[in-house]
């Protein structure tokens, strides 16, 4: 493997789930302050106020008097205004005048940055629920106001929420790059090969494992693309071309049911434009060879 530094492209992916204009500020906040804003959290969606441009914000914690055991979590500051995410508990009603959406059916619909700071939220929530008690221990944990994290207050253990890193791999050979469809996929959608990186492993080693395992082929001049925070439900991709080295295609039929190598003239469906997957595709279909 002959592996190179990082381009410099004029123009980088923009990561529609990268929080950017959020600013965190420690000590969090010990009693939400007035003036707050809030990101209602109902299982993977956010509640909106609809209309031609949904808003994803509350000027008031939306939480009725009798749910307020539902979790609050800081996100962080839109300039001096803090904002928190809030839960609503399962089988509660959705306050008056908003609906539940999905944060994949929010792209398009609202700015890019709303996007990332729901994605942000619903991510935030779930890692609180999933952190509620100790993992060592069981004892009920406290929030850490210093940083993002939860602390048991029994055996002192700290947690964080969780990142799963993730590889994304643009293969190329000549004119072609190679697609494959997992079952999960809509109908007749394709994409790059992609996986999650095991314990001990570099990025580069997942790059070469996923390959092999998901369609038996070996790759080489492995060249940084990008990364983009996934929001489902925790991960962090990183992206990356690679070129074709050798061998046939073998799916495993597990995780990749078909794979193919296609040109620009015979692309079949895609991923959706918001993704590191579709980023890759495009930058290739609009500037050819991604490794000169």
């Amino acid at each position: 493997m002959t592996s190179r530094p990082a381009h410099t492209d004029p123009k980088p992916h923009r990561a529609v789930f990268s929080v950017t204009t959020l600013t965190q500020q420690f000590p969090e906040p010990a009693v939400v302050p007035a003036g707050a804003l809030f990101v209602l959290v109902s299982d993977k969606g956010v509640a909106i106020r609809d209309g031609d441009i949904p808003q994803i914000y509350a000027e008031a914690c939306p939480l009725p008097s009798n749910l307020a055991t539902g979790l609050v979590e800081y996100l962080g500051h839109r300039g001096t205004v803090p904002c928190y995410a809030a839960e609503l508990p399962e089988g509660a009603p959705v306050p008056e005048g908003r609906v539940i959406s999905g944060v994949r059916e929010l792209y398009g619909r609202i700015p890019d940055e709303d996007v990332a700071i729901a994605a942000f939220a619903v991510r935030i929530i779930t890692s609180a629920k999933a952190t509620r008690f100790c993992g060592r221990c069981g004892t009920a944990t406290a929030p850490v106001f210093l940083e993002r994290a939860k602390k048991c207050p029994a055996c002192g253990l700290v947690v964080y929420p969780r990142i799963s890193p993730a590889i994304i791999v643009l293969i190329t050979r000549g004119e072609k790059i190679l697609l494959a469809r997992s079952p999960r996929f809509p109908a007749g959608m394709h994409s790059v090969i992609a996986g999650f990186v095991e314990s001990g492993e570099t990025l580069e080693h997942a790059v070469h494992r996923e390959v092999k395992e998901e369609v038996g082929l070996v790759v080489k001049n492995l060249r940084y693309f990008a990364s983009e925070p996934w929001p489902f439900p925790d991960s962090l991709m990183i992206g990356f071309v690679a070129q074709y080295a050798e061998g046939e295609i073998e799916i495993d039929d597990n995780e990749i049911i078909s794979a193919g190598w296609f040109g620009r003239d015979n692309l079949p469906p895609l991923p959706a434009p918001m993704s590191i997957s579709r980023a890759l595709i495009d930058r290739w279909v609009d500037r050819g060879n991604m490794q000169s």
